[in-house]
């Protein structure tokens, strides 16, 4: 579809949303949202890569269950309620019996077995989680099974904790249930429907796909077969506004009624607007400071330890990271199952100094430091150089995109680096500690470069080990005190990582809009009205 054709679509589709006053922004029926769309590449669930997809989904799709947005615990979606079996290798999933796809087909357990095995099957991107935890192909007819129209199965293939696997479904692309019989139809070639669904949906959520043009919008209309309450809501528009400052401008004269993808100075400048609300959730990750264990320099604990007292947390986090983190210092998620509060590491040159003389380097040390050539990097960056060189360290400083410098650190070619990961997008300690910490492999041969901890060459086995089995431990009280047993090790045993900001999600919304939820990955617009 050429430029003018895309053009025609959007306004007619607008045009068809309201009769709007002079005086008004947005349509009172209607959302427009702002974020960043170069992520978008395909609407395929297996496909999909990025947060801001995910965020599309929530609005078309539905998962067996969902994380609550307010305390990310797991809530009924498809699946009305579910049993865990007493060995923990099995969950039974009770699927709501008025649950409908927007073409009219029930939603059946056949469903909910055939979407997860395909996406075994095409092996694209998310199938990923899945894999990591002992599901593929091959095993896919055993391990799911659909028992009548409205029980599904899930049988887990190794030892794990279930509540995490059920996490993993919560989310779009990993969890997504598909309209098999409508995606049959345009099956090509054993495709498995792939080609269809690229630009089209197959789903049972609150809206339907109405348009989509790649980085430039996306239109969803309620769905009139939705299963749930009636959204407010009757149409949602994606708008790509990939510059910050355009979506604030838009948004102080209500052209747009959300905005997801703002840089901190604009966002900043609207904090004194009266007509416009800010909101900030946990994210998933953290910004960190992290050193190569290859470089024999930081094997050495007392150069780790020194490297924790040469960064200005409250410093950088206040000056710096404003609505792109918020202090942080252990290695799991805030507020999930056996967090602890911030060992209070601070700023302490004398101390570090002290370290590095006790490890031989009392003439410091001569080290690069990689970061991305973006805001937040380059500036906590900046500011963690300072300390280093006040600390006895000669930095060199190496700016450059995700290739040069993440290409860097799955290579294993670095010494310190300006990083942003550790999992958290599912709300289990888990999830964190096996993309910072755990590294079951430290060869070269290994190519574990989903594990931070292999990308830094750590390997500390007591630690995988106690990783492993918190994992597995069945009670709740005695896995809580297994997670803070492993972040008190930590602080005896130092990493190679250090972070010092969990990331966070920010939303900057017009004040007539209520129930914006600020993390892409579990808002839905259904929940969204206009005042």
């Amino acid at each position: 579809m050429n430029v003018f054709l895309k053009s025609m679509v959007l306004v007619a589709l607008l045009a068809s949303a309201a009769v709007v006053p002079a005086h008004a922004g947005t349509p009172d029926d209607q959302l427009v949202v702002a974020t960043t769309m170069n992520n978008i590449l395909t609407l395929d669930p297996a496909g999909i890569t990025g947060r801001e997809t995910v965020q599309v989904l929530n609005n078309i799709y539905d998962t067996l269950v969902i994380l609550d947005p307010k305390d990310r615990s797991l809530r009924p979606r498809l699946a009305e309620r579910w049993e865990i079996s007493a060995d923990r290798m099995t969950v039974r999933f009770y699927l709501r019996p008025d649950a409908r796809f927007s073409s009219g087909n029930p939603v059946t357990a056949e469903d909910v077995k055939w979407s997860l095995t395909r996406l075994l099957a095409l092996n694209l991107a998310q199938a990923s989680a899945l894999k990591t935890r002992g599901f593929k192909a091959g095993n896919a007819e055993k391990l799911f099974v659909a028992e009548g129209p409205h029980t599904f199965i899930l049988h887990l293939p190794q030892p794990d904790d279930p509540t995490l696997v059920m996490m993993i479904l919560a989310q779009n692309g990993f969890g997504t249930i598909l309209d098999k019989q409508t995606v049959l139809k345009h099956e090509v070639a054993g495709d498995w429907g792939a080609a269809w669904l690229r630009t089209n949906a197959a789903g049972s959520g609150p809206y339907v796909l109405s348009a989509w043009a790649s980085n430039e919008y996306v239109i969803m209309t309620r769905n009139p077969a939705f299963w749930g309450p009636k959204p407010a809501m009757r149409r949602i528009l994606f708008r790509h506004l990939p510059e910050s400052q355009t979506q604030r401008l838009m948004l102080e004269k209500g052209d747009i009624d959300v905005a997801y993808s703002m840089q901190s100075p604009d966002l900043r400048a609207l904090e004194s607007d009266p007509d416009i609300e800010i909101e900030t959730a946990y994210g998933s990750g953290f910004y960190y400071l992290a050193a190569s264990m290859k470089d024999e320099r930081f094997k050495d604990p007392r150069v780790l330890r020194a490297l924790r007292h040469l960064i200005d947390y409250e410093g950088v986090n206040r000056a710096v990271m404003p609505y792109f983190g918020t202090l942080r210092q252990r290695p799991i998620s805030t507020g999930i199952i056996g967090s602890l509060p911030d060992p209070g590491y601070k700023l302490d040159i004398a101390r570090a100094r002290a370290l590095l003389a006790e490890a031989g380097y009392s003439n410091g040390m001569d080290v690069t430091l990689r970061f991305l050539s973006e805001e937040p990097f380059s500036k906590a960056a900046t500011a963690i150089q300072n300390t280093l060189e006040q600390g006895g360290f000669r930095v060199r400083m190496i700016s450059g995109s995700g290739d040069t410098i993440y290409g860097a650190m799955r290579d294993r070619n670095f010494e310190l680096l300006i990083g942003r990961g550790g999992g958290g997008q599912q709300p289990h300690p888990d999830n964190n500690l096996r993309a910072l910490a755990y590294n079951p492999d430290n060869s070269d041969k290994a190519k574990l470069t989903n594990y931070q901890g292999w990308r830094a060459s750590y390997y500390d086995p007591e630690l995988n080990r106690k990783v492993e089995s918190a994992l597995l431990e069945a009670d709740p009280a005695r896995q809580k005190a297994a997670y803070e047993d492993i972040q008190t090790y930590i602080d005896a045993h130092p990493m190679p990582i250090q972070p010092f900001s969990e990331v966070l999600d920010t939303a900057a919304f017009r004040k007539t809009v209520h129930g914006v939820v600020a993390s892409p990955w579990l808002s839905r617009f259904e929940w969204v009205s206009k005042s």
